[in-house]
């Protein structure tokens, strides 16, 4: 599909509005995604018996994998390999890859031990459904799905260096310089004092560097590798992903403090009433509905010098996130 091409190539801007092509673009993109998934988790494997504990945490996988979801991280990682010359086929296994990454944590994010969340995408989370040991073990075996899913590339003829690199991103971006470290610093915010409100928003950014645009940027990256991206292309794609991956983070702290459950998908408020560190509670609902756009428009300028009509589903995506609603 061909989005509507921006008519001025010097200030990149969509015009694809999030009612009308985007939205038709989206949705084709997550329906080839979420065929890979629910083809990466059959319930059943002819060649090898499977007893019914196996069955379950199978189930438990692919009750949070295949849940829904905007599948902004996978479609992120397809855009940026087709952007830099590559095809969707090539970087599906990466997309899948990410999204399995993205539903591990989410997983393990709603434990009772870490966030301690009952519903997620409108739906019961995965241990309210299996239990806590089920739900572990389905995260940890997406972790490892994920990995299998990306060395897979190599039977689409795509080069092993390139492989090997975007394993090594992946698993960058889960370990204590990721995923990890974000979350760590989450779950202690709370009991954390601060001198000033600077260093309260500096500790809040190095949160959601690491807990949410660390995987959006690893989307990018990863489907720029597999791509054939050059270095400087990997950079800029990468540079555009962080700033998305915070204004995603800046717009749901936002919608936690304005939006109900029912219109979320998920529990309102919650974090307020945990005393979390949220970007409205550290500058104002307004002020971070601010810091969201000025967050867009730096995303977009890492897209400057990029093919004018490739780039146009990230710049509309940019905008989707910052306009979003649930």
């Amino acid at each position: 599909m061909r989005l509507i091409r921006p008519s001025n190539r010097r200030h990149l801007t969509s015009i694809a509005s999030p009612d009308s092509e985007f939205i038709s673009y989206m949705n084709s993109k997550a329906r080839s995604i979420n065929k890979a998934l629910d083809d990466s988790v059959p319930l059943c494997n002819n060649s090898v018996p499977l007893w019914e504990p196996v069955l379950e945490v199978r189930e438990a996988m692919r009750y949070t994998l295949l849940s829904g979801g905007k599948r902004v991280r996978p479609m992120l990682c397809l855009v940026a390999c087709e952007l830099v010359g590559g095809q969707e086929s090539t970087a599906m296994p990466a997309a899948c890859a990410v999204e399995m990454i993205h539903a591990s944590s989410l997983i393990l994010d709603d434990l009772p031990c870490m966030d301690d969340d009952s519903l997620r995408r409108g739906k019961p989370t995965n241990h309210k459904v299996f239990g806590e040991k089920t739900a572990i073990l389905a995260a940890n075996a997406l972790m490892s799905l994920a990995v299998e899913q990306t060395l897979a590339s190599t039977s689409l003829g795509v080069p092993s260096e390139r492989v090997l690199r975007a394993v090594q991103e992946m698993a960058r971006a889960v370990g204590t310089e990721g995923l990890v470290a974000g979350q760590a610093a989450d779950l202690a915010g709370g009991r954390m004092s601060f001198e000033n409100e600077d260093e309260e928003l500096g500790y809040l950014e190095f949160i959601h560097i690491h807990k949410t645009a660390v995987l959006v940027e690893a989307a990018a990256v990863l489907g720029a590798i597999m791509g054939g991206g050059s270095d400087e292309e990997i950079e800029r794609l990468k540079s555009y992903a962080r700033c998305v991956g915070l204004m995603f983070q800046v717009m749901d702290d936002v919608l936690d403090e304005t939006k109900s459950s029912e219109e979320l998908g998920k529990t309102a408020g919650k974090d307020l009433i945990t005393g979390k560190l949220t970007y409205p509670k550290v500058m104002g609902v307004e002020n971070a509905r601010e810091y969201a756009k000025r967050l867009n428009r730096e995303a977009q300028e890492h897209l400057q010098g990029f093919d004018s009509d490739k780039v146009v589903p990230l710049l509309s995506l940019a905008d989707y996130i910052v306009d979003r609603q649930n």
